[in-house]
């Protein structure tokens, strides 16, 4: 099989676009959004493994992302990150009310 003519070619070169990598405008930071991220994923560790520093973490995690938002964003996606962490937090106490140990100081 022979490749085709230029003549048959269907690609229209006025709509070929060059890729330009996003490059972030002056006052947006990624961090709240992040931080959000991290909330999410320390919450789900200490709900299913009930690693209690996990829901911890997920808490600090979650009063940053909420700290570094703005106000534009969705309000819903830092809620449930909130109600996450702190359902994590219950959870693993529920689980075992004995205070976290902390092994390398004993």
């Amino acid at each position: 099989m022979s490749p085709a003519p230029a003549s048959n070619d269907m690609r229209r070169r006025d709509r070929i676009v060059r890729y330009k990598p996003y490059v972030p405008k002056e006052g947006e930071d990624p961090m709240a959004e992040y931080m959000n991220l991290l909330a999410m994923l320390f919450s789900m560790c200490g709900l299913m493994m009930r690693f209690k520093w996990a829901a911890w973490a997920a808490v600090y995690c979650a009063f940053i992302g909420f700290s570094n938002s703005r106000s534009s964003e969705d309000t819903k996606q830092i809620f449930s990150s909130f109600m996450l962490s702190i359902s994590s937090v219950v959870m693993s106490y529920l689980q075992s009310p004995t205070p976290m140990a902390i092994s390398y100081f004993s």
